[in-house]
Formats: C-alpha cells, structure tokens, sequence
C-alpha cells in the first residue's frame, strides 16, 4: 500500500512483548509515525484503564479502541467519549444461554465510566478465576448481572476458548459478537456488531480517513475483522492460525518488533 494515513495496533501479543513492555526500537519507530502526523492508534481488548501506560510508553495522546470495539477513548484527555454496552436484561438473558452452551462456566464483567478509572471496572462472581495477574471485585451474579457492561467475560477452566467460542456460537448465533485474545479458557462476548472495526472506523471517520489507507497489526481472531477492514492488515508471526489466514502480510513476532519491521517502509 501507499504511505498509510492512519496506523492501528493491537496491544498484547502485537506492539507488546511477551514480557509486557514496548521496546526501544518500537517506540523509536512509533516515535516518527507520530512525528509526521499520522495518528497512532491502540485498537485494543483492554478496557481504558489499561490502556495509558502502552500509550504512554509510544508517546499516543489521541484516541484509542478498548473493549473489542465497545469504548472509544481519548487518551490525552483521559476521558471515555462514548461506550456500547450489554444492558443488565441481555445480560441476565446472555448467562442463561452460556449456561446452556458452557455448563459450568464462571462469569465477570467489565464497566466503564467517564474516565479510565473511575468506577470499579472488573466485578466477578466468586468463582471466576482471572486469565491474568489482576485483580476484581467480586460479587453475587446478580450484581454482576446488574449492570451495564462494556463486555462479559466468560471462564472455564476444562476447555479452550476456541472450544468455548464454537459452543456459545451455536447456542448464541449472531445475537452477541464473541471473540477471544487468549487461548486460555476466557471469551469475551459484546453487543451485537461490536468489534474492534467499528470502533476503528469511528476513529477514521473522525479523522477523516478512508479504510483503504489505514494499516492494522493484530495477534488473536478478536483483531479479525479490523484486519480484513482496514486497507493492509498484518498478523504478527506469532498470531492465531484464523488471523494468519485473512492477513494481507505477515511480519516478525512481537518480541522480533515486526510492528516497527513494517512501519519502516513509510516512516
């Protein structure tokens, strides 16, 4: 493609490294993105407050995708613009048809407020075990339940997420978007038609840019329609077989910087 307009990246697994950091090299390439103008945007599964320090660490002040396309937020301003939540009867609706695909499973929820942080986000029945080193707030299901929610997040220890995602689909059908970023046992289940490409292609309509000249790096199946949307999507060499399936190139790892290896090219 020509010099991309806009750039977008995943966080985890893409402009991450497995050990949780940007390196040098990237942020240094990130760096001349942002110098020339061209926004830099994390599109990402994370909710707002774990997004400043990735955005920090490459030096992005303006917006940012998180929840899987359910929050759009501005990150200079630290401020939540807008979010497209599960309200409190789909959700009570959503759990008895996860009970029926995924007998067994525990449940969270994830919630926004007008900043990153400043509402209690992560609230989780007792017997959910998180995915990772991050703590919740727990409570009865019914709490849980009983409120609106950028995501529900779903867990079984005894099964994969692709198995996971196959059962729910077939039960659920359309009715919810369900992705997931890890393997783990862990799906992530939005509000119909919410995905990481509507919330970019809000970005770009803001902007003022057209699909066909944003470029996209992603790892895992929920960074799948953002990159068959955007003009050029790459997966990561270390990306979910689905993913390297749609790509339209293949970089390097995420600890080899393939987003940096890429962006190179223009800048």
């Amino acid at each position: 493609m020509e010099k991309p307009a806009l750039v977008a990246s995943d966080v985890d697994g893409t402009i991450l490294g497995t050990n949780e950091q940007v390196s040098e090299y990237t942020t240094r390439v990130v760096g001349r993105v942002l110098a020339e103008g061209t926004p830099f945007v994390l599109v990402s599964g994370r909710p707002p407050r774990w997004i400043p320090r990735v955005a920090n660490a490459v030096g992005a002040t303006g917006y940012a995708v998180c929840a899987n396309g359910a929050v759009l937020y501005d990150v200079g301003e630290d401020r939540v613009i807008w979010q497209r939540g599960i309200s409190p009867v789909r959700l009570h609706d959503l759990y008895e048809a996860l009970n029926t695909a995924i007998p067994g499973c525990a449940v969270a929820v994830e919630r926004v407020g007008a900043r990153a942080d400043d509402i209690k986000s992560f609230v989780a029945e007792e017997s959910y075990r998180h995915a990772w080193p991050d703590g919740h707030d727990v409570a009865p299901r019914a709490e849980v339940l009983g409120h609106t929610a950028v995501k529900l997040l779903v867990r079984h220890q005894g099964m994969t997420s692709a198995e996971m995602a196959a059962a729910t689909t077939a039960v659920l059908g359309d009715e919810f978007a369900i992705t997931y970023s890890t393997n783990a046992g862990l799906i992530e289940v939005s509000e119909r038609d919410v995905t990481k490409a509507t919330g970019l292609a809000d970005v770009a309509e803001r902007l003022g840019v057209a699909a066909e000249n944003v470029i996209a790096f992603g790892d895992m199946p929920n960074d799948i329609p953002m990159v068959r949307w955007v003009g050029h999507g790459v997966a990561m060499a270390n990306a979910h077989r689905e993913l390297l399936e749609v790509a339209d190139e293949v970089t390097g790892t995420n600890d080899q910087d393939g987003v940096a290896q890429v962006l190179e090219r223009w800048f």
